[in-house]
Protein backbone atom coordinates (compact mmCIF):
# COMPACT_ATOMS: atom_id res chain seq x y z
CA UNK A 1 0.00 0.00 0.00
CA UNK A 2 1.66 3.87 -1.28
CA UNK A 3 1.29 6.13 1.24
CA UNK A 4 -1.08 8.01 -0.81
CA UNK A 5 -3.27 5.11 0.16
CA UNK A 6 -2.39 5.32 3.79
CA UNK A 7 -3.48 9.23 3.69
CA UNK A 8 -7.26 8.20 2.24
CA UNK A 9 -8.43 5.64 4.38
CA UNK A 10 -8.70 8.08 7.73
CA UNK A 11 -9.94 10.94 5.33
CA UNK A 12 -12.68 8.01 4.01
CA UNK A 13 -13.97 7.05 7.31
CA UNK A 14 -13.76 10.74 9.01
CA UNK A 15 -16.12 11.74 5.81
CA UNK A 16 -18.30 8.81 6.61
CA UNK A 17 -18.80 9.45 9.97
CA UNK A 18 -19.57 13.49 9.22
CA UNK A 19 -22.38 11.94 7.04
CA UNK A 20 -23.85 9.71 9.91
CA UNK A 21 -23.93 12.65 12.18
CA UNK A 22 -25.08 15.31 9.89
CA UNK A 23 -28.10 12.38 9.41
CA UNK A 24 -28.76 12.22 13.16
CA UNK A 25 -28.86 16.35 13.44
CA UNK A 26 -30.40 17.35 10.18
CA UNK A 27 -33.51 14.61 9.14
CA UNK A 28 -33.31 16.56 5.92
CA UNK A 29 -30.28 15.02 4.80
CA UNK A 30 -31.51 11.43 5.97
CA UNK A 31 -33.00 9.48 2.85
CA UNK A 32 -35.91 7.38 4.79
CA UNK A 33 -37.40 10.73 5.84
CA UNK A 34 -39.05 10.99 1.73
CA UNK A 35 -39.21 6.39 1.56
CA UNK A 36 -43.21 6.10 1.79
CA UNK A 37 -44.01 2.45 2.70
CA UNK A 38 -47.83 2.47 3.30
CA UNK A 39 -50.16 2.08 1.76
CA UNK A 40 -48.78 -1.00 -0.89
CA UNK A 41 -50.71 -0.74 -4.07
CA UNK A 42 -52.71 -3.73 -5.10
CA UNK A 43 -51.21 -6.14 -7.23
CA UNK A 44 -53.16 -6.60 -10.39
CA UNK A 45 -51.84 -9.22 -13.12
CA UNK A 46 -52.26 -7.50 -16.54
CA UNK A 47 -53.36 -9.21 -19.41
CA UNK A 48 -50.44 -11.02 -21.87
CA UNK A 49 -50.94 -8.55 -24.86
CA UNK A 50 -51.85 -4.51 -23.87
CA UNK A 51 -55.74 -5.18 -25.01
CA UNK A 52 -55.96 -8.50 -22.99
CA UNK A 53 -58.37 -7.21 -19.85
CA UNK A 54 -56.13 -7.06 -16.70
CA UNK A 55 -57.14 -9.18 -13.41
CA UNK A 56 -59.26 -6.57 -11.91
CA UNK A 57 -61.14 -5.35 -14.75
CA UNK A 58 -64.89 -5.63 -15.53
CA UNK A 59 -65.62 -7.52 -18.83
CA UNK A 60 -68.41 -4.84 -20.50
CA UNK A 61 -68.86 -7.61 -23.91
CA UNK A 62 -66.66 -10.58 -24.10
CA UNK A 63 -67.60 -11.61 -27.48
CA UNK A 64 -70.82 -13.51 -26.24
CA UNK A 65 -73.95 -11.46 -24.94
CA UNK A 66 -74.80 -7.66 -24.46
CA UNK A 67 -75.80 -8.97 -20.34
CA UNK A 68 -74.09 -5.89 -19.32
CA UNK A 69 -76.00 -3.79 -21.37
CA UNK A 70 -79.59 -2.30 -21.66
CA UNK A 71 -81.64 -0.49 -24.16
CA UNK A 72 -81.50 3.23 -23.19
CA UNK A 73 -85.09 3.83 -24.57
CA UNK A 74 -86.41 1.44 -22.19
CA UNK A 75 -84.30 0.43 -19.18
CA UNK A 76 -86.35 -2.92 -18.59
CA UNK A 77 -85.15 -4.28 -22.19
CA UNK A 78 -81.85 -6.00 -22.97
CA UNK A 79 -79.87 -4.09 -26.05
CA UNK A 80 -81.26 -4.77 -29.39
CA UNK A 81 -77.90 -4.77 -31.06
CA UNK A 82 -76.50 -7.44 -33.00
CA UNK A 83 -74.41 -10.69 -31.92
CA UNK A 84 -72.00 -12.05 -34.61
CA UNK A 85 -68.92 -13.94 -34.01
CA UNK A 86 -66.57 -12.16 -31.20
CA UNK A 87 -68.51 -9.06 -31.89
CA UNK A 88 -71.57 -7.07 -31.77
CA UNK A 89 -73.18 -4.44 -34.60
CA UNK A 90 -74.88 -1.44 -33.93
CA UNK A 91 -79.07 -2.31 -35.00
CA UNK A 92 -80.06 0.44 -36.57
CA UNK A 93 -83.77 2.34 -35.42
CA UNK A 94 -83.29 0.79 -32.03
CA UNK A 95 -81.86 3.71 -30.17
CA UNK A 96 -78.67 3.75 -28.06
CA UNK A 97 -77.77 1.36 -25.77
CA UNK A 98 -76.02 1.44 -22.10
CA UNK A 99 -74.61 -0.13 -18.99
CA UNK A 100 -76.12 -2.09 -16.72
CA UNK A 101 -73.54 -0.88 -14.29
CA UNK A 102 -72.38 2.88 -13.17
CA UNK A 103 -69.38 4.19 -12.98
CA UNK A 104 -67.44 7.35 -11.35
CA UNK A 105 -63.96 7.38 -12.36
CA UNK A 106 -62.58 4.97 -14.93
CA UNK A 107 -60.07 3.06 -17.48
CA UNK A 108 -61.69 1.87 -20.59
CA UNK A 109 -60.88 -0.14 -22.97
CA UNK A 110 -62.93 -0.58 -26.53
CA UNK A 111 -62.16 -2.20 -30.10
CA UNK A 112 -64.66 -0.94 -33.06
CA UNK A 113 -64.75 -1.02 -36.76
CA UNK A 114 -65.78 0.83 -39.84
CA UNK A 115 -67.23 -1.64 -42.24
CA UNK A 116 -65.07 -1.94 -45.07
CA UNK A 117 -67.85 -0.88 -47.38
CA UNK A 118 -68.61 2.22 -45.65
CA UNK A 119 -70.86 5.19 -47.75
CA UNK A 120 -71.60 8.63 -47.39
CA UNK A 121 -68.98 11.44 -46.11
CA UNK A 122 -68.64 13.97 -43.47
CA UNK A 123 -71.19 12.95 -40.42
CA UNK A 124 -72.91 10.44 -41.90
CA UNK A 125 -70.59 7.74 -42.61
CA UNK A 126 -69.97 5.54 -39.90
CA UNK A 127 -71.18 7.78 -36.90
CA UNK A 128 -71.76 6.50 -33.43
CA UNK A 129 -69.98 8.00 -30.42
CA UNK A 130 -68.64 6.40 -26.48
CA UNK A 131 -70.74 8.46 -23.78
CA UNK A 132 -68.35 8.44 -21.10
CA UNK A 133 -71.04 9.52 -18.63
CA UNK A 134 -74.91 8.66 -19.32
CA UNK A 135 -76.50 11.30 -17.72
CA UNK A 136 -80.19 10.69 -19.54
CA UNK A 137 -82.20 9.65 -22.53
CA UNK A 138 -81.28 9.74 -25.87
CA UNK A 139 -77.13 11.63 -26.29
CA UNK A 140 -77.31 13.14 -23.01
CA UNK A 141 -73.70 13.11 -21.53
CA UNK A 142 -70.27 13.13 -22.19
CA UNK A 143 -69.10 12.17 -26.20
CA UNK A 144 -65.98 10.91 -27.71
CA UNK A 145 -66.78 10.91 -31.16
CA UNK A 146 -66.31 7.49 -33.45
CA UNK A 147 -66.93 7.56 -37.05
CA UNK A 148 -64.39 7.44 -40.13
CA UNK A 149 -62.25 10.02 -40.56
CA UNK A 150 -59.54 8.03 -42.07
CA UNK A 151 -59.90 9.86 -45.94
CA UNK A 152 -63.25 11.62 -44.88
CA UNK A 153 -63.17 15.52 -44.38
CA UNK A 154 -65.31 17.14 -41.47
CA UNK A 155 -65.63 20.04 -38.85
CA UNK A 156 -62.31 18.92 -36.91
CA UNK A 157 -64.34 19.04 -33.18
CA UNK A 158 -66.70 16.10 -34.60
CA UNK A 159 -63.85 13.79 -35.94
CA UNK A 160 -62.70 10.65 -34.14
CA UNK A 161 -60.90 11.20 -31.15
CA UNK A 162 -62.88 14.49 -30.33
CA UNK A 163 -64.55 15.12 -27.73
CA UNK A 164 -67.94 16.33 -29.39
CA UNK A 165 -67.98 19.85 -29.90
CA UNK A 166 -65.41 20.75 -27.85
CA UNK A 167 -61.81 19.60 -28.01
CA UNK A 168 -60.14 19.13 -31.52
CA UNK A 169 -58.35 15.69 -31.24
CA UNK A 170 -53.75 16.42 -31.29
CA UNK A 171 -53.77 13.61 -34.70
CA UNK A 172 -55.55 11.76 -36.58
CA UNK A 173 -54.79 7.98 -36.05
CA UNK A 174 -57.76 6.15 -38.04
CA UNK A 175 -57.04 3.09 -39.48
CA UNK A 176 -58.61 2.37 -42.94
CA UNK A 177 -62.36 1.09 -43.12
CA UNK A 178 -62.45 -2.78 -42.35
CA UNK A 179 -59.76 -2.96 -39.72
CA UNK A 180 -60.13 -3.19 -36.06
CA UNK A 181 -59.11 0.16 -34.30
CA UNK A 182 -59.09 0.32 -30.03
CA UNK A 183 -59.52 3.03 -27.45
CA UNK A 184 -58.08 3.33 -24.15
CA UNK A 185 -59.51 6.22 -22.14
CA UNK A 186 -59.21 7.82 -18.39
CA UNK A 187 -62.24 9.16 -17.31
CA UNK A 188 -62.65 11.40 -14.39
CA UNK A 189 -66.23 12.42 -13.49
CA UNK A 190 -67.01 15.65 -12.46
CA UNK A 191 -68.13 16.34 -8.95
CA UNK A 192 -70.39 18.54 -7.66
CA UNK A 193 -71.20 20.86 -5.02
CA UNK A 194 -75.10 20.26 -3.17
CA UNK A 195 -76.41 23.43 -4.74
CA UNK A 196 -75.36 21.74 -8.46
CA UNK A 197 -72.67 24.04 -9.32
CA UNK A 198 -69.14 22.38 -10.39
CA UNK A 199 -66.88 21.42 -7.74
CA UNK A 200 -64.53 20.35 -9.71
CA UNK A 201 -64.64 19.41 -13.89
CA UNK A 202 -64.54 16.70 -15.39
CA UNK A 203 -61.44 15.42 -17.43
CA UNK A 204 -60.49 12.91 -20.15
CA UNK A 205 -57.39 11.54 -21.87
CA UNK A 206 -58.00 9.44 -25.19
CA UNK A 207 -55.39 6.54 -27.44
CA UNK A 208 -57.11 5.53 -30.29
CA UNK A 209 -54.66 2.92 -31.66
CA UNK A 210 -51.88 3.78 -29.37
CA UNK A 211 -51.87 7.51 -29.97
CA UNK A 212 -52.95 10.05 -27.81
CA UNK A 213 -55.71 12.22 -29.10
CA UNK A 214 -56.70 13.79 -25.81
CA UNK A 215 -54.24 14.98 -23.16
CA UNK A 216 -55.94 15.11 -19.94
CA UNK A 217 -58.79 17.88 -21.14
CA UNK A 218 -61.22 19.65 -19.34
CA UNK A 219 -64.49 19.15 -20.33
CA UNK A 220 -66.53 22.43 -20.62
CA UNK A 221 -69.83 20.59 -19.72
CA UNK A 222 -72.06 17.76 -21.25
CA UNK A 223 -72.11 17.17 -25.21
CA UNK A 224 -74.13 19.49 -26.95
CA UNK A 225 -74.94 19.17 -31.11
CA UNK A 226 -76.29 23.24 -30.53
CA UNK A 227 -74.60 25.60 -28.04
CA UNK A 228 -73.06 25.70 -25.17
CA UNK A 229 -71.63 22.74 -23.26
CA UNK A 230 -73.00 23.03 -19.63
CA UNK A 231 -72.96 20.92 -16.58
CA UNK A 232 -76.08 19.20 -14.65
CA UNK A 233 -75.56 17.56 -11.25
CA UNK A 234 -75.17 14.06 -11.53
CA UNK A 235 -73.33 11.17 -9.69
CA UNK A 236 -72.29 7.38 -11.04
CA UNK A 237 -73.51 6.74 -14.39
CA UNK A 238 -73.70 4.42 -17.35
CA UNK A 239 -71.38 3.95 -20.29
CA UNK A 240 -73.27 4.86 -23.69
CA UNK A 241 -73.14 3.83 -27.01
CA UNK A 242 -74.59 5.62 -29.95
CA UNK A 243 -77.40 4.61 -32.49
CA UNK A 244 -76.49 7.62 -34.35
CA UNK A 245 -79.13 7.10 -37.62
CA UNK A 246 -77.20 7.74 -40.44
CA UNK A 247 -78.15 6.39 -42.98
CA UNK A 248 -73.88 4.53 -43.39
CA UNK A 249 -73.49 0.58 -43.07
CA UNK A 250 -73.98 0.14 -38.96
CA UNK A 251 -70.16 -0.36 -37.20
CA UNK A 252 -69.30 -2.95 -34.75
CA UNK A 253 -67.63 -3.52 -31.29
CA UNK A 254 -65.48 -6.28 -29.05
CA UNK A 255 -63.45 -6.50 -26.17
CA UNK A 256 -65.01 -4.10 -23.77
CA UNK A 257 -63.34 -3.73 -20.34
CA UNK A 258 -63.61 -0.90 -17.84
CA UNK A 259 -61.12 -0.34 -14.45
CA UNK A 260 -62.69 1.77 -11.50
CA UNK A 261 -60.24 4.01 -10.39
Amino acid sequence: MNKYALLFIPTFFAAQATMAQDKKTDPAKDPKTTEVWEPVPKTVSPGKLPQDAPSDAIILFDGRNLDAWHSVKDPSKPAAWTIDDGFFTVKKGTGNIETNKKFTDYQLHMEWRIPANISGEGQARGNSGVFLASTGGGDDGYEIQIMDAYNNKTYVNGQTGSVYKQAVPLANANKKPGEWQYYDIIWNAPRFNEDGTVSKPASVTVFLNGVLLQNNFILKGETRYIGAPEYKKHGAASIKLQDHGDPSPAISFRNIWVREL
